[in-house]
């Protein structure tokens, strides 16, 4: 679609030559054909940076590129770029007569695909996977090799499985992002038309969901272990032998080091990095990025040790405020000038 197009379907200007424009894509991964956009001044470095053929951005920032489209609202017009480009899924897979394995899907036959599966278009599966029944493997799925898939899991359109990766029932890989905008009195919804990407000899535990990338990718680093009702939104990225335990909820765009172990129920606000090394006690709240080989705990996440001493210190603030009070007052009874002192 031309940009020309594309800026007149917004009702906006844009600035520069015309450009053929196929798709959409991140500052940072952007090709010379794609369409990208700025909202947060905290990225302008990559608005210099940047291969995007044309970029949505505030008209005071449209003489930074060679191609502008300018906008009041970029993320919003970006939302709506977004949907001239994005194919639900299921549509190369939605013609009559077809069931359980589309035939253009490619499967080893060294792999075991129990009885009430569906396999996609054009997915692909390697040698030694098996599929237990009731998984849908949405279309372009690439699975590698001695995958073990439990009954009831669902791998959404364009996600890749590396080798030797468990998934146990229930667990839902590239669902949509959570991503909406606000448009006046209505909340408009942010197509997530990037992938997941799981790599070698993770496990992950039932009922667990991770998201699908906005744009770009979702990535769960090697040998990371994910325990069951665990949320990871779009965008995360894993190092590699993180450990996640039960109920721990990931925001969207966190970035986490290798080896970083967060307790249950553990929650991760957006866009922050947890670096190498990191340990997070359950139940706590991180509210801001951690260096390397940091212990954290509480709500909001503090030192280790910080932590411990507050928790010991909770159950008797009750009565060291009663204390605290009554010296208050023996300072000031103290403090009074005597009935019969010369003034």
């Amino acid at each position: 679609m031309l940009l020309s197009e594309i800026a007149a379907r917004l009702k906006l200007e844009y600035t520069g030559e015309d450009l053929d424009i196929t798709g959409v894509n991140t500052l940072e991964q952007a090709g010379p054909d794609e369409l990208s956009f700025l909202s947060d001044s905290r990225y302008l470095p990559r608005l210099e940076t940047t291969s995007a053929g044309a970029v949505i951005v505030p008209p005071e920032k449209a003489e930074m590129v060679s191609r502008a489209i300018k906008s009041p609202n970029p993320y919003l017009d970006f939302a709506r770029v977004m949907q001239l480009f994005h194919e639900p899924q299921g549509m190369q897979e939605s013609f009559p007569g077809q069931e359980g394995i589309h035939s253009t899907a490619t499967i080893d036959p060294t792999a075991i695909i129990h009885p009430m599966v569906f396999i996609g278009a054009n997915a692909r599966i390697g040698p030694g996977c098996r599929i237990f029944p009731h998984c849908y493997i949405g279309e372009n799925v690439v699975l590698g090799r001695d995958c073990l898939v439990y009954p009831q899991v669902s791998i959404m359109a364009g996600c890749r499985i590396n080798d030797r990766v468990i998934i146990h029932p229930g667990a839902v890989i590239g669902s949509d992002g959570f991503g909406f905008i606000q448009d006046g009195e209505e909340r408009v919804k942010i197509p997530q038309v990037g992938r997941v990407v799981i790599e070698d000899d993770v496990e992950i535990g039932s009922c667990t969901t991770i998201d699908r990338a906005t744009l770009g990718e979702t990535r769960i680093g090697k040998g990371t272990k994910i325990d069951n009702l665990v949320q990871i939104a779009h965008n995360v990225q894993t190092g590699e032998n993180c450990v996640l335990i039960s109920q721990v909820g990931i925001s969207g765009s966190v970035r986490l080091g290798s080896n970083v172990i967060l307790g249950g129920q553990v929650g991760v606000a957006g866009h922050l990095e947890i670096e190498d090394n990191c340990r997070v006690a359950a139940k706590s709240g991180v509210g801001k990025s951690l260096p390397a080989n940091t212990d954290a705990g509480g709500i909001p996440a503090m030192d280790h040790t910080t932590f411990l001493r507050n928790a010991v210190l909770l159950p008797r603030l009750s009565q060291m405020n009663k204390r605290i009070k009554q010296l208050e007052k023996q300072i000031q009874s103290s403090n009074r000038p005597n009935q019969g002192e010369d003034k």
